[in-house]
């Protein structure tokens, strides 16, 4: 989640999001980098009630690398533009970035991973190009 200020309020807000997904069941343990926002949000959530009291904050640099790992094409892409000139061209330009990335990822229905043909035949779908 891109977010102007990585402090409490917009933490609690991510975990907020996260535990309101469909697919979301209540977490047993919940692990994050050392940011120092991730332990006073937690606690506003345990008052909340909106995580349960039993649910761990676990702080460890390396543990949550495999969602790390999944921003590694953004970054690579975002680094060479030296930066962006407002908070809402960042917001803008890496949405655009993730969703180019999900189509190549194969996490659209009906286009598979490796099928280059289908996924530039979805993109002109979605533009109105003809093909």
């Amino acid at each position: 989640m891109l977010s102007a200020k990585r402090d409490r309020k917009a933490a609690a807000r991510l975990f907020r999001q996260i535990l309101n997904a469909v697919h979301t069941q209540m977490p047993r343990v919940i692990n994050v980098g050392k940011n120092a926002a991730y332990p006073p949000a937690v606690e506003q959530l345990h008052t909340d009630k909106t995580l349960s009291k039993r649910t761990k904050l676990r702080q460890v640099k390396y543990l949550n690398n495999i969602v790390e790992q999944d921003h590694r094409f953004i970054k690579r892409l975002t680094k060479p533009s030296m930066g962006f000139h407002s908070f809402n061209t960042a917001r803008r330009t890496i949405k655009g970035f993730e969703a180019m990335n999900m189509i190549r990822k194969g996490q659209i229905q009906g286009v598979d991973k490796g099928d280059v043909i289908g996924q530039i035949s979805f993109l002109h779908q979605i533009f109105g190009v003809a093909s």
